[in-house]
């Protein structure tokens, strides 16, 4: 190889960027010691731009097209050079390739809650997170203040920074709009673009780029917080709760009369429900939100050699009109020495013939 030949091998002569990435920001053209060749050929394609850098210095910026290197059509370069008259010699540049389309699908989110004062809460804690799309506004301002001298700028070098002004620039947002913790919802439309034109003015000027797209994807409460929610909807569709509680019993009582093989529980828990249902009836609707008077007398009972109880005096009168307190129905209460059989106490005996006698048999 002749020394002109080895010459041609050290200068560039064609300077491009091919780009296989969906991350990279900018990339710097491996020059290495070589020098690029006066009329080299300079490809930038759509979505890109390029920029020279001499001796530390950001010099001309090329749109996408396609150039030839001279003098004139490199000014700045020119000027810093010192080729006041033009040049044919090879110069030393460094360029880099700064990727002017958008970057989606990017995520940010709270790493923290953030705390706000709810009017219908108090103070409450909030989570969010979304998506954005991040691409160069200004190619100089970000070489000069991200970029500086890497070959290689992703962007996940810059994720951090811009999640931690979202984060900041949401926060302010929250806490100016006043919006109930219950409305967030129904404006994230323009919540998210509220909070775009936030962060743009944050980053726009100081960083060289731009934030086409922000969206919030979702506000979310402690998991305490929406049980107690749910909760409150849960009791909000039922409505009254004394008939519901009633409707309930009912309900039970049917399962466990169907239920004919359930055994001694059976129908100690049927007993059980019958006079709670009972209860229900004699407080009726008003009474239902207020707490009952306790009972002037406690009677408790034996069912199968288990204890159930206590009861009210009323509740006693339902079971034996029910049929699930007998005359022979085992009895207690304060102030009785032993177990009596329900007739033969004074309280209870006068219930039993206020029953209606069973029909006669057909004839």
């Amino acid at each position: 190889m002749g020394i002109f030949d080895k010459l041609r091998g050290e200068l560039v002569d064609i300077i491009e960027w091919v780009d296989d990435t969906r991350h990279t920001l900018v990339w710097r053209f491996p020059r290495y010691h070589n020098q690029i060749k006066n009329g080299a050929q300079l490809i930038v394609r759509p979505g890109q731009v390029a920029v020279f850098v001499s001796e530390g210095r950001l010099a001309d910026v090329f749109e996408p097209g396609h150039y030839e290197l001279r003098t004139e059509n490199i000014p700045i370069l020119s000027t810093l050079q010192g080729w006041e008259h033009g040049f044919d010699s090879p110069f030393k540049s460094e360029v880099y390739f700064v990727s002017t389309r958008q970057t989606t699908d990017l995520k940010w989110g709270t790493p923290s809650p953030i705390i706000l004062r709810d009017r219908d809460f108090g103070p409450v804690r909030l989570r969010a997170f979304g998506v954005y799309s991040l691409k160069a506004q200004d190619p100089k301002a970000l070489l000069r203040e991200l970029v500086g001298t890497d070959g290689i700028f992703e962007v996940e070098e810059v994720g951090d920074l811009m999640r931690s002004i979202i984060n900041s620039a949401f926060a302010d947002m929250l806490g100016e709009s006043k919006i109930a913790v219950m409305d967030l919802a129904s404006n994230y439309r323009d919540l998210s673009e509220q909070l775009r034109q936030a962060v743009v003015e944050r980053v726009d000027d100081e960083y060289g780029l731009d934030i086409p797209a922000l969206f919030i994807v979702n506000v979310s409460l402690p998991e305490a917080v929406e049980k107690a929610l749910d909760t409150r909807s849960s009791m909000g569709v039922i409505g009254d709760m004394g008939r519901y509680q009633q409707y309930q019993l009912g309900n039970a009582m049917t399962v466990m009369a169907e239920n004919a093989s359930g055994g001694a529980a059976a129908q100690g828990m049927g007993l059980g429900m019958g006079m709670a249902m009972a209860k229900q009836l004699a407080q009726g609707v008003g009474g239902a939100m207020q707490p009952p008077p306790p009972p002037s007398v406690a009677w408790h009972i034996a069912v199968n050699g288990q204890t159930q109880g206590p009861f009210s005096t009323a509740q006693m009168a339902a079971g034996i009109e029910q049929g699930q307190v007998s005359a022979q129905t085992m009895v207690w209460s304060q102030g009785m020495a032993n177990w009596m059989v329900a007739a033969s106490v004074p309280q209870l005996s006068g219930l039993f013939g206020k029953m209606m006698p069973p029909p006669p048999p057909p004839r």
